[in-house]
């Protein structure tokens, strides 16, 4: 039986608490209709290869059975052998995190979409912060840090179903929560909650929680896609995004010195100043030279302490 196994219920009703005392009742109302399908369907499992291989089973298996995924899905695994990060990097997945990954099917706007990584970044972090990691910080684009250790990393990736052609979002989620032990070359650049804290943390109540923020931050998503199709502004101050603005908050990249690459770990392309964020996630960043560009893919290490791990 898997030790961490939240149920839908619970994650929907510490979704409804998630309500911001700056955030207009009527809109509130209508993030948590817009992402209460997150963690609708929970499935926990004591051992994994890998969860997303997982959810595309279950797609086809869905498929084939002449019915659809639940949209919001969630796979969950108290360990898994399998692991991959980002560029097929090996994740370390023992007892005591939390790993595992959701499933949406995806009907936002192309320009929503390159909000998913902010979404789930900024739900890890909030959650963490509430369970007293109040040091830790978002690297864009979504690396969780507490003092320049790794706590959670997240992979994004497309899944098009062939039968039908219907597309998926995995959202995939790795958070250091109770397992202590990394290997040799991760024991300086990781770091689990429970370390930073001191105490063991109930997986099923830190998950819970996670989920319900993801859920929200879901919400937000479809929230302000809706109110730019009426040709409204978004809720943030100064009509900028309310997730956007909130990442912003979280994070501590803008200004930094970085190392940028679509792979930085293997393949570091060129340094640079983090000017700013724009309007839909891009770092806007100042080579050497003086010349300006903005990324919405790859990856970046602050110089102070890259070392390409």
């Amino acid at each position: 039986m898997a030790e961490n196994s939240p149920s839908p219920q619970a994650v929907f009703d510490c979704l409804k608490c998630q309500v911001s005392p700056t955030t207009h009742q009527c809109s509130a109302s209508k993030i948590i209709r817009y992402g209460a399908f997150v963690g609708s369907v929970i499935e926990s499992y004591s051992s994994l290869p890998r969860a997303m291989d997982k959810a595309r089973q279950l797609i086809r298996s869905a498929v084939g059975d002449g019915k659809s995924v639940a949209s919001g899905t969630v796979i969950l695994a108290d360990t898994m052998s399998n692991c991959k990060g980002r560029f097929s990097r090996e994740w370390h997945a023992p007892a005591g995190g939390v790993w595992g990954c959701m499933i949406h099917a995806n009907t936002l706007l192309p320009q929503s979409r390159q909000f998913v990584s902010l979404a789930v970044g900024v739900a890890c972090c909030e959650a963490v912060r509430e369970f007293g990691g109040e040091g830790a910080l978002l690297r864009w684009v979504n690396d969780l840090l507490v003092d320049g250790r790794k706590l959670a990393g997240f992979l994004i990736e497309t899944y098009t179903e062939r039968t039908h052609g219907e597309e998926f979002t995995l959202v995939g989620f790795g958070v250091n929560v109770n397992n202590s032990a990394f290997p040799a070359e991760l024991t300086d650049c990781a770091v689990s909650l429970a370390e930073i804290l001191g105490k063991h943390i109930t997986l099923t109540t830190f998950t819970t929680l996670f989920l319900a923020k993801l859920a929200w931050c879901f919400g937000v998503l479809y929230h302000e896609e809706a109110l730019e199709l009426r040709g409204e502004s978004f809720s943030g101050s100064a009509g900028k995004h309310m997730l956007l603005e909130r990442w912003l908050q979280l994070s501590d990249t803008v200004g930094k010195k970085v190392v940028y690459g679509f792979d930085v770990m293997t393949a570091p392309q060129y340094c640079a100043e983090v000017l700013r964020v724009d309007e839909y996630g891009g770092l806007v960043l100042r080579l050497e030279d003086g010349f300006e560009k903005t990324e919405y893919s790859g990856e970046v290490r602050y110089v102070h302490n890259y070392d390409t791990r």
